[in-house]
């Protein structure tokens, strides 16, 4: 029987995330399919082998939205990477058990586009559904070991909002 990786032993996944806001000043999140719980968040996922940070959080808000990098301006790039720790159960159990969390790469980019360019049903469905909130609501709508990592964010971007 495999043994449970000590998370000491092993580093966080290189990942990106986007905090997309649209020209009210709303933060779009969308709610997990793989998660049964009232679990929200923004667009985010790993970085490929060689990828630019900026253009890994592109490629990710399309694949997750559907929303097109032409219909989105970066306004900032956080100015460090942020980290998060999955709970100790989830440890071992995601991302083949080769990461004990994910240190992120966050931009701030404005929607241009309307709400009907939005398409969360697309090759890579992340989303069952998704909203506009706003960005105080941010921390209180995800996950609990997320909570931190949203919070520094939108202290970090809050002035650009």
């Amino acid at each position: 029987m495999a043994s449970m990786p000590n998370e000491q032993d092993i580093g966080y996944r290189p990942c990106v995330g986007i905090m997309l806001v649209n020209m009210d000043g709303k933060v779009f999140v969308g709610q997990r399919l793989d998660n049964v719980v009232e679990a929200w968040q923004m667009p985010q996922g790993g970085i490929d082998d060689g990828e630019d940070p900026k253009a890994a959080a592109l490629r990710e808000l399309e694949e997750e939205t559907g929303i097109r990098s032409d219909l989105v301006e970066i306004i900032a790039t956080a100015k460090d990477e942020h980290f998060y720790d999955l709970p100790p159960e989830l440890v071992g159990k995601l991302w083949g058990g080769k990461y004990r969390g994910q240190r992120q790469y966050w931009f701030l980019a404005r929607f241009v586009g309307k709400d009907s360019d939005v398409n969360i049903q697309t090759k890579h469905p992340e989303f069952r559904e998704w909203r506009w909130t706003a960005p105080d609501t941010l921390p209180d709508l995800i996950v609990p070991f997320k909570r931190k990592l949203y919070r520094d964010i939108l202290q970090e971007f809050r002035a650009l909002i």
